[in-house]
C-alpha cells in the first residue's frame, strides 16, 4: 500500500496553504494498492518533533475503501459524507490542523492503515484510542512525510 500527496514529494516542504501560515486546509492525499480484505482505512497525521514530544494534527477513521484518496480541504465535520469519522487532534478539535511549528523544521507524517474491520469508536476519539483499537486489525500500513518551517520563527 502507498500514500502520497500530489502537492509535495516525500521529505519535501509542505506548501504554505496547508499550514497555519496559509489557509490551514488539508492537503489532497492519494493511495493505492490497498490490500484485499480491507474493510476500512484510518489516517493519522502527526508531528514527532513537537516540543511536547508528539502532536496529532489529524485523526480520521472508518474511511471507506472504495476511493483512492481524499481531496484538498476536508471539512472538520464529525462524520463526513462518505461515513469517515473525525477523531480529536492535539488542539482538542475535530478535523485537520496544519503544520505550525514554534521553531525549526518539523516532520509531518501522514500514516494510512488498512484495517480488517470497521472500528466501533466515537466521534472525537484521540489517536491513542484509535491506535489501541487498531491493534491486531492492521493489514497494511503506509506513510508519507512532509516538512515545514515557519519563516521568522
Amino acid at each position: 500500500m502507498n500514500i502520497f500527496s500530489p502537492t509535495f514529494k516525500e521529505g519535501e516542504m509542505i506548501p504554505v496553504q496547508y499550514t497555519c501560515d496559509g489557509k490551514n486546509i488539508s492537503p489532497p492525499l492519494s493511495w493505492n494498492e490497498v490490500p484485499e480484505g480491507t474493510e476500512t482505512l484510518a489516517l493519522i497525521c502527526d508531528d514527532p518533533d513537537a516540543p511536547v514530544g508528539h502532536w496529532d494534527h489529524w485523526i480520521l477513521f472508518n474511511i471507506p475503501v472504495g476511493g483512492e484518496g481524499l481531496p484538498e480541504g476536508i471539512p472538520p465535520d464529525k462524520i463526513l459524507g462518505n461515513g469517515a469519522i473525525h477523531g480529536r487532534n492535539s488542539w482538542g478539535r475535530l478535523g485537520y490542523g496544519g503544520p505550525c511549528p514554534p521553531s525549526g523544521v518539523h516532520r509531518y507524517f501522514f500514516r494510512l492503515y488498512a484495517l480488517d474491520e470497521v472500528l466501533d469508536l466515537a466521534v472525537g476519539s484521540p489517536a491513542e484510542l484509535l491506535k489501541k483499537s487498531m491493534e491486531g486489525h492492521i493489514l497494511s500500513r503506509a506513510e508519507c512525510m512532509g516538512r515545514y518551517s515557519r519563516t521568522g520563527a
